[in-house]
């Protein structure tokens, strides 16, 4: 079934990259079971990646990227997902981490890019790192859970408390380490994004200077020492809203992956218990077929909705007010949610069979899990969040 059956728009039709990555998309998907087993992307699935352009739709172009919309984003990581949900969910982050980057001062990006324009960046925000200020900096050791990608990541972007010279106050700061300075602990062994490689990253004691921090508050209010640097508005979005929608993103190709392969399993499927009777005639699976594919439909336009209003601010250059940000963030947590209850629903009218490690639904189901338990898309927790803002209430959350 053509991915252009779902969530259609002639107004937004998929543009040139997302075009790409659904053309290389069956031999990512080829891979897929490799990727289980390898507990990380397999290399072929970045080298094809890289040749399609896919890895820098949002890496500035003054950094050798191509600083497209976050639509394009959405629509090139979901293809990428319907191949395989572990690699469309790494291409997503490291576009988090490329439009990251966008937002450090221009001697960082420098550094990044200079020499490899090619280069990828891992990252956890979390700020779990120790700091202690030194001469230009600071040196910075901790261990970071779930950096995601990061075998093919030549720095990464760490979440650390600090003293904030300006302020003088301790603030969550993120700071970029190259590879050489940190460890990679093998410990992701795990049942849903198994092949992410989101291992945790050690490191011991590395000098981070002063031009490779920033502080989140600055970029949280868009005053980042980056966002000047480029002439697209891309930078200058919302920052929680863009990271949300990062992680969001595959869901999208995870859930129509499900669906294509629920459908292309029905012709001649008898199900089990019955008078012969064929799944593919009764009318029960006709309704959940359009249930789920009017829920993944739903969240494609949820998200699409929001990177909308993102970026007529961002072009505005108005910061979104808390209430909307509110409510991004919890969109995308409803759109991973939707796209969540579409993949169980056929699952569960798979049967038995469905339950193998390599069935395409089972695989699609793990993944979607996992996608749901971040704790950036938790739904009840993002609902809380907006329903207080709604009432004008104090914040339950500093990540909004």
């Amino acid at each position: 079934m053509p991915t252009t059956l779902l969530a259609f728009n002639p107004a937004r039709a998929p543009g040139p990259l997302a075009a790409r990555a659904a053309d290389i998309a069956p031999a990512i998907a080829s891979r897929a079971i490799e990727a289980n087993r390898l507990r990380r992307m397999p290399d072929a699935n970045l080298e094809a990646m890289r040749a399609a352009g896919l890895t820098r739709i949002l890496q500035p172009k003054r950094c050798g990227g191509l600083e497209l919309s976050l639509h394009e984003h959405l629509d090139a990581v979901a293809a990428i997902a319907e191949g395989c949900g572990s690699t469309g969910w790494c291409l997503g982050v490291y576009h988090a981490h490329a439009w990251l980057m966008g937002l450090f001062g221009q001697q960082a990006q420098d550094d990044v890019y200079a020499a490899k324009p090619e280069t990828l960046l891992g990252a956890v925000l979390v700020p779990k790192g120790e700091t202690e200020r030194a001469s230009g900096g600071w040196t910075l050791r901790g261990t970071w859970g779930f950096c995601s990608g990061v075998h093919h990541a030549d720095w990464a972007i760490l979440g650390a408390m600090a003293s904030n010279p300006t302020t003088g106050t301790a603030e969550s700061a993120l700071m970029l380490v190259p590879r050489a300075d940190f460890q990679i602990k093998e410990d992701w062994v795990v049942t849903g994004l198994s092949g992410t490689g989101s291992n945790s990253v050690v490191v011991s004691g590395s000098f981070v200077p002063d031009h490779r921090v920033i502080w989140m508050s600055e970029a949280g209010e868009g005053r980042a020492p980056g966002a000047g640097l480029h002439a697209s508005a891309l930078y200058r979005a919302a920052m929680v809203p863009a990271l949300a929608l990062f992680i969001s993103s595959p869901a999208i190709g995870m859930a129509r992956h499900a669906l294509k392969a629920f459908i292309e399993r029905l012709p001649g499927r008898v199900v089990a218990y019955t008078f012969g009777e064929k799944q593919r005639d009764m009318a029960i699976t006709h309704i959940q077929l359009a249930q789920a594919a009017t829920k993944i439909d739903t969240a494609h336009a949820m998200l699409h909705a929001m990177i909308d209003e993102m970026e007529h601010s961002a072009a505005a250059g108005a910061q979104m007010p808390m209430v909307r940000r509110a409510k991004a963030r919890m969109d995308c947590a409803q759109a991973v949610r939707l796209c969540l209850e579409a993949v169980e629903t056929l699952h569960y009218a798979s049967g038995g069979s469905a339950l193998s490690e390599t069935n395409a639904i089972q695989l699609a189901a793990r993944d979607i899990r996992a996608a749901n338990m971040h704790g950036v898309l938790h739904l009840e927790t993002t609902q809380e969040m907006y329903g207080r803002a709604l009432l004008g209430l104090p914040p339950s959350s500093p990540v909004i």
